[in-house]
């Protein structure tokens, strides 16, 4: 599994005109799912997550977390983290697992982020063309690959 995480001080993701999900301060996070991705990948990465030390302290250095800030984290597939650029420049999508794999793993996360920030994860709509808005904080932008452990 992929994700790209923005901090921002507000995201928001709409289908059509309707808006589905919206955070204030917190994550953005684009979540990518591969084949062979599991559960294992799954609660790491939502840990991480919960983890990731990028909000300022006191004395401005990143040192807290979305926890200890209590943000809020908004969640969209997305299957374009997957792509292989090796080879032309169309990209391939080839490494990306069906909604068979990608849905129940793509909703664990929400779900196991939810659990440890003690609130609902925001979510986009698997699969839906969706708008996604945000306003990136910093700007912060960290990606992490669940097959790397980096």
């Amino acid at each position: 599994m992929r994700l790209v995480i923005q901090r921002v001080s507000e995201a928001s993701v709409k289908v059509g005109d309707e808006v589905i999900g919206a955070v204030g301060r917190g994550f953005m996070v684009l979540v990518g799912v591969e084949h062979g991705d599991t559960e294992a990948d799954v609660e790491w990465l939502a840990a991480k997550t919960v983890g990731l030390r990028v909000f300022d302290d006191d004395n401005g250095v990143m040192n807290r977390s979305i926890s200890d800030v209590g943000g809020q984290v908004l969640a969209v597939s997305q299957f374009t983290l997957t792509a292989s650029t090796r080879k032309g420049n169309r990209p391939s999508y080839i490494r990306a697992a069906g909604h068979d794999l990608a849905v129940p793993l793509y909703e664990s996360y929400c779900r196991r982020v939810g659990e440890l920030l003690g609130r609902k994860t925001e979510q986009g709509r698997f699969g839906a063309d969706m708008k996604v808005a945000l306003v990136n904080d910093g700007p912060v932008t960290i990606i992490i690959d669940s097959k790397l452990r980096e």
